[in-house]
């Protein structure tokens, strides 16, 4: 087998490992990989795979710590199946907050942040699963909060 070839196998498990999302650590990512016939395969080639292709920690759906692969590379839109990873919207005085699904709220975030201020959107913060957005002076938090709720089809 080619050098290259080897190369491509070993990226594509590797990726496909980190799409379990069971692995805490880059240990138990040498071994999986081991078990997978690369047998040469060590932590700082692994860490170095990581950085390589972006992957982060996050929470997976048994909320453990785990290393995945980021769930979009560029700017997501409405279309894409993000609306199904917003859990909750609501809003008070000051905020419209969004709960997502673990790990979620990043992406989301990143297209609320492309609309901006032409949408009332004077700016974003988000955690791991949670979004605050706050709104410009020309729109009320109430507004705001039924223009969210239009965008990603969310009745409470």
């Amino acid at each position: 087998m080619r050098n290259s070839d080897k190369q491509e196998r070993l990226v594509k498990t590797f990726k496909a490992i980190l799409k379990e999302e069971k692995f805490s650590s880059q240990g138990e990512i040498v071994d999986a990989l081991k078990a997978q016939g690369f047998d040469n395969i060590n932590q700082s080639k692994v860490s170095r795979m990581l950085t390589k292709f972006g992957a982060v920690r996050t929470r997976n759906a048994k909320m453990e710590m785990v290393y995945c692969l980021p769930v979009e590379l560029g700017v997501p839109t409405t279309s894409s199946p993000l609306k199904e990873l917003v859990m909750e919207i609501d809003y008070n005085s000051a905020l419209v907050v969004i709960h997502t699904g673990p790990g979620a709220a990043q992406v989301i975030a990143r297209l609320l942040d492309s609309l901006g201020k032409a949408e009332g959107i004077l700016g974003v913060v988000a955690g791991d699963d949670t979004i605050f957005i706050t709104p410009t002076n020309t729109i009320t938090t109430e507004e705001l909060f039924n223009s969210v709720c239009d965008l990603f089809d969310y009745s409470n």
